[in-house]
């Protein structure tokens, strides 16, 4: 590949513009992605059973994490060509692409055996319904079997973001949205497959979008050489790859282990609460798209200003970015909070599952609120580098907080799912107070030009 084009440079000039500008392809590739997801509960409500959607939802979920692993993992190539592109040290990032190619190819053969081989476990340990056991199994089993293309799909999205580049990320997703829903179609509402057929769909978009992209890819420039022979083992850059993407992926894995043992809790209490729960978080996938958009250009835009030695750039981008997303994140609570049924009768024909679902919401709609300040703390502290913090935070609000408190919920009479929804809200709260009380840290050894 040619290394003549012009990567954005995000060190000089305005911030509100570029930073919008930037966001935005993210936030329309977050929403394809959402609704990539979203698709196979909303034709799988329309056109199988109930016992399907519980077996999405809770696949789903398994699934989600992994994925959320990986992409999060990856973060740590976007802030290493960041950094490099702001040091203007971009001509290493050949070198850095074809180590983490490397890199994610290993962790995806081991993945894909671990879900093949332990998805009877996973699913017990989900609680999935009786009824939609050997569903959720076989939805676990299908997607598993394709997480090579599922982490080839969320490394090529942090490549180009890392230099500055957010719309190659939104075509490929754009490829994988159509041609899922397309398959949805086919298999669930044509040939009735179900569970299973939302599965196949899922793979399948993915393996279209990332040949497609690769397609792509080919016909464009990168403002550094790349060659196939790059593609090798390379400790220094692993090691570097792997310090910032492993806590981010630690953070976000325990995370999401804990939104696993709430469904786990949630599924224990029959199934019309475990799907209620699963369309509610459909949902939630679409009212927490704008703070996660800015979380990931905040810390793309952070690293290069923190390899140019910008650090008071970097905070005004940080309160930018929170002001933006706050705005979005009052619309989200007003329509989730007052219009949760609404949103939930998208998703299902049950009135018994819209009525959960929207009562779940109802404690997703506050989280809303405060997802607009700590998301956006979150990216500039990956930015930054402090993915340890990102870390720790993450674990203590998971684990200490959100499912104990769920739990507790649960076991109240009666059990009501806003209750036990509470638990996030509570979790988001407290990370955003460690947000604040991490500022300290910053300002003393990066404002005061001691970076550490």
């Amino acid at each position: 590949m040619s290394s003549h084009t012009q990567q954005k440079n995000f060190t000089q000039g305005p911030i509100a513009g570029p930073l919008i500008g930037f966001t935005l392809p993210i936030l329309f590739a977050l929403l394809l992605q959402s609704m990539y997801g979203a698709a196979d509960m909303l034709i799988v409500g329309r056109f199988a059973t109930s016992a399907d959607v519980s077996a999405v939802s809770t696949g789903a979920q398994i699934m989600m994490t992994i994925t959320n692993l990986i992409a999060s993992f990856s973060m740590g190539t976007t802030i290493l060509l960041g950094q490099q592109i702001g040091q203007g040290r971009g001509k290493q990032g050949g070198e850095t692409i074809g180590a983490s190619i490397w890199l994610f190819f290993i962790a995806g053969i081991v993945i894909s055996l671990f879900m093949l081989i332990f998805a009877n476990s996973l699913a017990s340990l989900m609680n999935a319904p009786e009824e939609a056991y050997t569903r959720t199994v076989s939805y676990v089993r299908i997607c598993g079997a394709g997480s090579l293309v599922i982490i080839a799909y969320n490394l090529i999205g942090s490549i180009f973001r890392g230099i500055g580049d957010s719309r190659t990320p939104l075509v490929t997703v754009a490829i994988a949205c159509a041609v899922n829903i397309a398959a949805d179609l086919l298999l669930v509402a044509v040939f009735h497959m179900g569970t299973a057929g939302a599965a196949i769909a899922t793979v399948a978009a993915q393996t279209v979008s990332v040949v497609i992209s690769l397609v792509l890819i080919r016909k464009q420039t990168l403002p550094f050489a790349f060659s196939r022979t790059q593609i090798r083992y390379n400790s220094g850059i692993i090691r570097r790859v792997t310090s910032l993407g492993l806590p981010i992926a630690v953070q976000d894995l325990l995370v999401g282990m804990s939104f696993l043992i709430i469904a786990a809790i949630v599924n224990s209490l029959g199934l019309i609460a475990s799907a209620g729960v699963g369309v509610a978080e459909r949902i939630c996938g679409f009212v927490m798209l704008v703070p996660s958009a800015f979380m990931q250009s905040l810390s793309a835009f952070v690293a290069q200003n923190v390899g140019a030695g910008k650090y008071d750039r970097a905070v005004k981008t940080l309160r930018t970015g929170i002001g933006l997303s706050l705005i979005a994140g009052m619309a989200m609570f007003t329509l989730s909070f007052f219009r949760g049924d609404l949103l939930s009768g998208m998703f299902s024909t049950d009135p018994e599952v819209v009525a959960a679902g929207a009562d779940y919401l109802k404690a997703y709609a506050i989280d809303c609120l405060l997802t607009a300040f700590f998301f956006c703390y979150l990216g500039f502290y990956n930015g930054l580098g402090m993915t340890r913090f990102v870390m720790l935070q993450g674990i203590i609000s998971a684990f200490l907080i959100r499912v104990p408190v769920s739990y507790f919920m649960s076991r109240q009479r009666p059990v009501s799912l806003f209750h036990i929804g509470l638990a996030t809200p509570t979790a988001s709260f407290f990370q955003v107070l460690m947000s604040l009380a991490a500022m300290a840290y910053v300002k003393k050894h990066y404002l005061s030009g001691r970076k550490s």
